[in-house]
């Protein structure tokens, strides 16, 4: 007996900036779809099931997981992957503040804490290191460097709620 197979969708998704359209299957997620079809390998596949948060992007600028998203959910959406937040000579805060701080180990999880850590901040909602521990507790690190990770957030949101200096006129 031949298996039916489902019509592919036609979906556009800016990523990091760039407008993509695609035929994704109703079944892909979007994981998949960044990995596999637009090889942005960043965001990686750990459980699968939403827990561990190594899947984490922005969607729309809030973190989501990756792996629990259709693709075709998303259609019209922005996605920012850790590709898309900062480059090597030019890092995002948060990327240089995990830097800085020694905030990884083996690196599994860091694209999707510093993705996580992104819009944690956007969202406003964390002020202490509690807050950004009960906030950041969707994305585990196996080699426990929780500590160091929540330093450069604190780093961060210190910088992002300095008051700006204005030039004197």
């Amino acid at each position: 007996m031949a298996q039916a197979q489902a019509a592919a969708t036609s979906v556009t998704l800016t990523v990091n900036g760039e407008s993509k359209t695609l035929d994704v299957a109703p079944w892909e997620t979007l994981l998949d779809v960044l990995r596999e079809r637009l090889h942005l390998t960043g965001a990686k596949k750990g459980c699968d099931q939403g827990q561990c948060g190594a899947c984490t992007v922005l969607v729309d600028g809030r973190r989501v997981n990756s792996c629990l998203q259709l693709a075709v959910m998303r259609d019209g959406c922005e996605i920012t992957t850790i590709e898309g937040l900062g480059e090597p000579a030019s890092l995002h805060a948060m990327q240089a503040a995990f830097v800085k701080h020694d905030a990884f180990q083996c690196g599994y999880c860091t694209p999707g804490q510093i993705c996580s850590a992104v819009g944690m901040i956007r969202e406003g909602h964390a002020e202490t290191a509690e807050e950004i521990r009960e906030l950041m507790s969707g994305n585990l690190c196996r080699c426990g460097a929780y500590t160091n990770i929540v330093e450069a957030i604190e780093e961060v949101l210190a910088e992002r709620n300095a008051p700006k200096l204005e030039a004197a006129e």
